[in-house]
């Protein structure tokens, strides 16, 4: 298997560029804050912004001419305590804004209380209202506490009909962690053979440095293979990430 070391160069890193997801997800978010963001989205060349939905009309008006998707959150982030309704209301104004992607949570509670058919369909609906853009499904595998809680979240997001499943929304200590992504990289897997469906992975929360890229990269391509590593199929939520690639990829090339 590779090292970290050895995944160190120039085509690697800028590969693993093209798959993050540009972050700002605070209660300070400005518009100049999000259209600095984009900016600087457009100058490294990363997959998309993600943003709230009240800021991606800003962020539309930046990136028209870049082919840098815009996600959002929607559907009660980070928490998900909300009803059905209103996450379904919050996903359909997202894209009556102009989101090309949707980053969704589960309801952690309802899970935890073993109502799983309830998570299943609040997400399938979830799923239609999304129509055309992709769903991102974000699991929060720190609040589910054990390996078979994330197995399960995951099969059940997937089936549900998520595009990609997601470890966290970076709110809560831990986010994503290798353990957790090899879990949900194995659903990913046995989903793949039994179907031939390919379903995307999104490590998020906590990933900083390039050398911590690279080991959730090296874990995809030894789980799922090469066809994975690609933006449509791969995808980094940060918002630290993507300064570290550059320093990195800028020391090599001088």
């Amino acid at each position: 298997m590779q090292s970290v070391e050895e995944g160190l160069h120039l085509e690697t890193l800028k590969l693993i560029m093209s798959m993050v997801d540009l972050t700002t997800l605070e209660g300070n978010d400005t518009e100049e804050k999000v259209q600095q963001l984009c900016t600087k989205a457009m100058k490294y060349g990363v997959a998309a912004v993600c943003v709230y939905p009240n800021m991606i009309e800003t962020a539309k008006k930046v990136l028209k001419n870049s082919p840098v998707k815009v996600a959002s959150v929607a559907g009660g982030f980070p928490g998900g305590m909300t009803s059905k309704e209103i996450k379904v209301a919050e996903v359909k104004w997202a894209l009556s804004e102009g989101a090309d992607e949707i980053d969704v949570v589960i309801s952690r509670s309802k899970f935890l209380e073993g109502e799983h058919n309830y998570v299943f369909d609040e997400i399938a609906e979830i799923k239609s209202a999304c129509g055309n853009a992709l769903m991102k499904v974000i699991l929060e595998t720190g609040e589910l506490d054990t390996v078979e809680n994330i197995r399960k979240a995951s099969d059940i997001a997937i089936r549900a009909g998520a595009d990609f499943i997601k470890t966290s929304t970076g709110k809560i200590q831990p986010g994503a962690t290798l353990p957790a992504t090899l879990v949900m990289l194995d659903v990913i897997r046995k989903h793949y053979n039994q179907t031939g469906k390919k379903v995307g992975i999104k490590p998020a929360g906590g990933i900083k440095t390039a050398e911590q890229a690279i080991q959730y990269f090296i874990l995809v391509r030894e789980t799922l293979g090469m066809d994975w590593l690609t933006p449509k199929l791969f995808r980094f939520g940060a918002s630290s990430l993507a300064d570290d690639l550059v320093w990195r990829i800028e020391r090599i090339k001088n």
